[in-house]
């Protein structure tokens, strides 16, 4: 069978050809697996990704583990993670501290955050982990923020609604730029990998207290590439559909589980890329589950209860699956 790869795979695999450092081709390795073709002619390609993915992530850990301890690095948890960017006082840490149970220090004075901080926001029975970080100014990025905002699954800049935005969005965006990081109000799994674009909105802060004019400016200004979230973690208002845009941005699906013969288990879904099968779901569970599943049965929208599928099936957002050993 034919594999018919996709020009989003070919640009990632020119970008493993030429990429210079082992996190470059790592990279460009989880955009091959992730634009790859999901079907039996590439199963062998598929398996052969994840097993150079694999080799390159503990040598990253090996090589972590000789460098000493960083405390800008944030372990990735729960369906994503999101990273707040911003300048001083825009208020990244009572978003937050509004929305998490992190220990987040909210003050009136600038730089209170000194190392970032991360908190789970629950986004119906999944979780998003947003990240508080130090401030930024025309002076002075923290060195290490850079590769935490790096690693982020979506970035959001953070500005105060009230007092100049326009003015604060530009300088966190140029900062930005200056440093290779593009973001694009779109899913990851709709991102450019050829112009290392990563996910991100502009969420405009304090609104219970700024004109309206300036919600409007930064709508028209910024249109054209990102979006504009308009909230106060104050009043709360605006978050609920800030956190609905953060779960699409993250592109990714939950995957509930059954035992055979019991009721599933609808507590603690899996979060999958969206485009993931039943195989991927499989070695989530545990990496040698693939080589010993016989068969699968998949309950969700459009299937009926109970459908048995093959393991390149291809999952939706609240299936419920059914692995037999």
């Amino acid at each position: 069978m034919p594999a018919n790869l996709t020009p989003e795979y070919e640009k990632a695999d020119q970008r493993y050809r030429e990429a210079t450092s082992d996190s470059e081709r790592l990279d460009a390795l989880r955009e091959m697996l992730r634009s790859i073709p999901k079907h039996k002619g590439t199963e062998k390609m598929q398996a052969d990704l994840k097993r150079r993915i694999s080799e390159f992530r503990k040598g990253q850990k090996k090589k972590a583990s000789t460098k000493g301890f960083d405390p800008y690095h944030v372990p990735k948890s729960g369906a994503g993670q999101v990273v707040l960017v911003g300048a001083p006082n825009v208020g990244k840490s009572m978003i937050v501290a509004t929305t998490t149970n992190a220990p987040v220090k909210v003050a009136e004075y600038p730089f209170t955050t000194t190392l970032p901080v991360p908190g789970m926001w629950t986004y119906e029975d999944a979780q998003i982990e947003l990240v508080d970080t130090p401030p930024v100014t025309l002076e002075h990025v923290p060195g290490g923020l850079v590769g935490t905002i790096q690693k982020a699954d979506t970035i959001c800049v953070v500005v105060d609604a009230s007092t100049d935005p326009l003015e604060q969005a530009e300088m966190v965006l140029n900062l930005l730029t200056d440093r290779e990081i593009r973001i694009r109000s779109a899913a990851r799994n709709n991102l450019s990998a050829a112009n290392r674009e990563q996910s991100g909105i502009i969420v405009a802060n304090k609104i219970d207290i700024a004109p309206a004019e300036n919600i409007v400016a930064l709508h028209e200004l910024y249109k054209a590439k990102l979006d504009v979230y308009p909230v106060s973690a104050a009043t709360g208002e605006g978050m609920d559909k800030l956190l609905k845009r953060l779960w699409e941005l993250l592109a990714v699906i939950r995957v509930y589980t059954k035992q055979p013969g019991k009721p599933p288990d609808m507590d603690k879904p899996f979060t999958l890329p969206i485009g993931s099968t039943v195989e991927d779901l499989a070695r989530e569970i545990h990496r040698e589950l693939p080589e010993k599943m016989k068969r699968a049965r998949v309950w969700g929208e459009g299937r009926y209860d109970g459908q048995q599928v093959q393991r390149s099936e291809t999952l939706r957002d609240t299936d419920i699956v059914e692995i037999r050993e």
